[in-house]
């Protein structure tokens, strides 16, 4: 390892980031809310014995928001009713958020019947992130609870005895760690490590550089990366490092939401995180010729989003790609000067920047909201590299970008909360009528 100045680093605690990292960031094929749900359908279907006679979702509000409008790989359809038809008809929960891994087109045929099967209830006064999916087989009823964490199974019911309970608590993963370190603790612990050790990294960039060249290759979603591959060919685009960034950003996100049939690597249970803190570093590392440190780039970029996600709840109002491509800023920084001070400034300015970005649930526009944050996080770079960028004295920017990043989540835990509200209300008008 390499030798850190900062007494707070010792063996525990890299450990517990490594922990914490490789916790944070797991593969999942398709949007993660409709596979968590898919999910806790394929472990109905394992508990009840067979495929139910009838099943019913009850869902959060912010879970159901994520759902509504997001393709389904495989499917070539959306929301929770063929998320879930497709988890009972050929899902298998052993594959956690690549749960439908092994589908075939025939079961996309049996999982549209399904969906006839199929109600779904909004639930009030649960975590924001919640599904219980409840089913019946002949006499025989189940019931499945996933909570807090996508592939966090909380509670199993049979004919109505609980045959499995666990507390959230218990898969903590060490997280709280996070609480007790500030943003120069983090740049030090991404930074301790050899990049040998930090080979695992490779996978987020290999898993997240292939849905970019799905996304470039087909047309997906917004097509928003194919559509600026094709202007900087007819000069409408320059063919900076910007516009290089967002195309195979946004490609990767489009073809994501568009439902391809790739595994992301995802970041506090995002894929369009995982996206977002993982292909902006991977393009600048290869146009400086610094893939050598590559891996300690996309650590440090991880790691950043991760510690700033874990000040907020898992899901709300607040696009979640801000916070992912702070992270990204980071890498990227580093990789143009390894300046902690630049980096902090390009941060405050990132926040003064991108704060009221809403998240109206997860869809084809995800990719748009992904092209703004990494847009910022360039302009923010080009700022700090002429030590520039958004002083203490402006908005909920604070000369401490500790600070900053708390005054940030503080909008997310509480202010947003009515907002969230709000767009849930909209959404819900327009899925019934």
């Amino acid at each position: 390892m390499n030798e850190a100045n900062n007494p707070k680093i010792t063996k525990n605690l890299q450990d517990k980031i490594l922990k914490i990292l490789k916790h944070e960031m797991r593969p999942a094929l398709g949007c993660t809310e409709p596979i968590s749900t898919a999910l806790a359908c394929a472990k109905l279907r394992e508990i009840i014995g067979g495929i139910p006679d009838s099943l019913t979702l009850y869902v959060s509000g912010n879970l159901f928001k994520n759902a509504m409008a997001v393709s389904v790989p495989y499917t070539g359809l959306k929301g929770l009713k063929i998320a879930a038809g497709m988890g009972v008809i050929c899902g298998d929960a052993n594959l956690g958020l690549e749960v439908l891994k092994n589908a075939k087109s025939d079961d996309v045929i049996e999982a549209k019947r399904f969906c006839k099967k199929i109600t779904i209830e909004i639930k009030e006064n649960v975590p924001t992130l919640y599904v219980q999916a409840c089913g019946r087989l002949n006499s025989t009823q189940a019931s499945i609870t996933i909570a807090y964490e996508h592939t966090f199974i909380t509670e199993i019911k049979l004919d109505q005895k609980v045959i499995f309970s666990q507390a959230y608590q218990d898969n903590q993963c060490d997280m709280e760690v996070l609480d007790s370190l500030n943003l120069r603790d983090i740049y030090d612990i991404a930074l301790s490590f050899e990049e040998s050790e930090l080979e695992f990294m490779q996978e987020a960039a290999r898993l997240n550089e292939a849905l970019s060249l799905e996304g470039l290759k087909q047309d997906y979603g917004l097509g928003i990366g194919r559509t600026y591959l094709k202007h900087t060919q007819n000069n409408l685009a320059p063919k900076d490092l910007q516009n290089q960034i967002l195309i195979y950003t946004t490609a990767a996100s489009d073809a994501r939401m568009g439902g391809a049939n790739l595994p992301a690597m995802t970041n506090s249970g995002s894929g369009n995180q995982g996206i977002t803190a993982t292909i902006p570093v991977v393009i600048t590392a290869k146009y400086l010729n610094k893939e050598d440190k590559l891996n300690q780039a996309l650590f440090l970029s991880h790691l950043i989003a991760i510690y700033i996600h874990s000040k907020l709840p898992r899901l709300s109002a607040l696009c979640a790609v801000s916070t992912a491509s702070i992270g990204s800023f980071a890498g990227i920084a580093w990789l143009f000067s390894e300046d902690f001070g630049l980096i902090s400034q390009g941060i405050n300015t990132m926040i003064g920047d991108i704060s009221g970005i809403l998240c109206d649930g997860a869809a084809n526009s995800c990719s748009l909201k992904v092209a703004t944050a990494i847009q910022s996080a360039y302009k923010s770079l080009l700022l700090a590299l002429e030590k520039k960028g958004v002083g203490g004295d402006e908005g909920i920017v604070d000369n401490s970008t500790d600070k900053s990043i708390e005054n940030l989540c503080k909008l997310a835990k509480k202010s947003m909360q009515a907002t969230d509200a709000q767009i849930l209300d909209i959404m819900l008008k327009k899925f019934n009528q």
